[in-house]
């Protein structure tokens, strides 16, 4: 996929950019019109990625952005190969503005004492590794397995709080709420903090790394940014006080004592301000994006009501078709060549993920919503190698036990009319609303209270292939030689199943049961 220049003149690109283009890259490469009109920040980008750039995927699959200065890639395999080689791709500019703060912006900053420095999800190697060992422990499944019953409580109490009202914006009373308060509880954080100052922060910060905002946004941003960086420093003073309590960021002041150079005080200042973004948001709207889908999609959501097992996978399905991450980003450290494009070193890298998802030469039927799709774990929103998401198992399991929730107490849920409202930005990506509706007097729990006992085992990890079982029917039989028939299999609407393995076809021994 990648290969080092031996002359300090990139090599000509073998891609059709197309002819007689207004518009060059830095290699000299012509910019095609689609190429050049290319905007993420915009409502259709946030509400299906894939779809947007589908003419990038199948006919120009590394191109140039002159409105980013980015070159765009979006094909699955180019994408893994860029995130299994941190060395040569770089993620120091994961979380750099995409636009350079103004001077008085810049002056803001400084007036509050900012300083960030990098984060786990932006360190290069080795540095990166020697802190993610040294501070990955809390993530480990044995580990996160405490958490359950207290994301159980919030899901249920939450619930509870609009189980009779027949309408609800999921996103705020459920979606944002949980993953929000699972997330302070996990990094240490205490109930008494001011939590919507902290919601208001984050969206800053949000759109301050990964967003666009205006002269007049950048000057109302970088106030708000300055004062979450205080809030962050405050907290962090407030646990060393009490560093034998609980939390992620109290066990990481733990190692500092051992680990004073991994583990530092910029790297403690910073994480804390990040991971409270980072902790939250994408969990929130992977799930929004996945009730959204479930609900817009009624056999796969009736399918979930009755057997829960399929919750997993149908989770993992929803990362793969419509998850909460457009984008990651990265920096190429030296000339090479990406699906045969010659990118200059220096160069600035989108991955959009959400189309290496959609990619059919990984994924059969990739549009196809398969609940029980056997290969969709395969998926990049969490990344891939050594920057994988550390916190993916727990946003996991608070999407499991909130579709639980769902589906056991008001299956009989339905999406309300509505436009759907973004944070218009590179990578995290969902709405902020999700009004949805249902008859209370139909509520299972009135008649059956058996059914607020039921909790489905929370699987930590993607669901093995061999779990998810397909209903199939036979859709033709042909006689191919003595005693042997071939069986067309499809779902019982006709359909063929997506799999990874190829079509569904399978050779049997011809007899009584045939």
């Amino acid at each position: 996929m990648t290969s080092e220049s031996s002359n300090e003149i990139l090599p000509t690109c073998p891609v059709m950019h197309g002819s007689g283009a207004a518009l060059k890259s830095p290699t000299g490469c012509p910019v095609s019109e689609q190429a050049a009109e290319f905007d993420p920040f915009q409502d259709a980008y946030m509400d299906n990625p894939s779809e947007f750039v589908r003419w990038a995927r199948e006919k120009e699959p590394v191109f140039y952005s002159p409105k980013l200065d980015y070159w765009v890639v979006t094909r699955y395999k180019a994408i893994k190969d860029i995130f299994r080689d941190p060395v040569t791709f770089s993620p120091s500019n994961v979380l750099e503005s995409t636009e350079p703060p103004s001077p008085e912006a810049a002056a803001i900053l400084k007036q509050y004492g900012f300083g960030m420095s990098r984060t786990l999800v932006n360190e290069d190697e080795p540095a990166h590794m020697a802190r993610r060992r040294v501070l990955m422990a809390p993530f480990t499944p044995e580990h996160l397995k405490q958490h359950e019953p207290m994301v159980r409580r919030l899901v249920t109490e939450a619930v509870d709080s609009f189980i009779d009202d027949g309408q609800v914006d999921l996103f705020k009373k459920l979606l944002w709420h949980v993953p929000f308060s699972v997330a302070l509880h996990f990094l240490g954080i205490e109930d008494d903090e001011d939590r919507e100052k902290m919601h208001q922060f984050s969206i800053a910060h949000t759109v301050t790394a990964f967003g666009r905002p205006s002269p007049e946004e950048r000057i109302s941003v970088a106030h708000t940014v300055g004062q979450f960086w205080q809030l962050a420093g405050e907290v962090l003073e407030k646990m060393r006080r009490t560093p034998d309590g609980p939390g992620w960021m109290r066990y990481s002041i733990r190692q500092q004592a051992d680990y004073p150079d991994v583990v530092t005080d910029s790297y403690l200042h910073s994480m804390m301000m990040a991971i409270i973004v980072a902790a939250h948001e994408s969990t929130s709207f992977a799930a929004a994006n996945a009730i959204k889908l479930l609900l817009q999609h009624p056999d796969a959501w009736r399918d979930i009501c009755a057997d829960p097992g399929l919750i997993s996978p149908a989770v993992e399905e929803c990362l793969r078709h419509n998850g909460s991450i457009a984008s990651w980003r990265r920096r190429a450290m030296r000339d090479v060549e990406i699906e045969g494009v010659p990118i200059p070193a220096g160069s600035k890298l989108l991955l959009v993920v959400s189309s290496a998802n959609h990619d059919r030469s990984q994924f059969s039927d990739p549009d196809f919503f398969d609940i029980r799709r056997d290969n969709t774990v395969e998926h990049l929103t969490f990344g891939f190698g050594a920057h994988q998401c550390l916190g993916k198992n727990i946003g996991r399991m608070e999407m499991q036990i909130i579709i639980s929730e769902l589906t056991r107490r008001l299956p009989h849920l339905k999406l309300m009319p509505q436009t759907y409202k973004y944070v218009h930005n590179l990578s995290f990506r969902g709405p902020r609303n999700l009004l949805v509706q249902w008859d209370p007097a139909l509520n299972p729990e009135r008649t059956d209270r058996s059914v607020l006992q039921t909790n489905q085992a929370v699987r930590l990890g993607g669901p093995l292939a061999k779990s998810v079982v397909r209903k199939l029917v036979v859709d033709s039989v042909v006689n191919v030689a003595q005693g042997i028939v071939l069986l067309r299999l499809v779902a019982p609407g006709g359909r063929c199943p997506a799999r990874s393995s190829g079509l569904p076809f399978v050779v049997w021994p011809a007899g009584p049961c045939c």
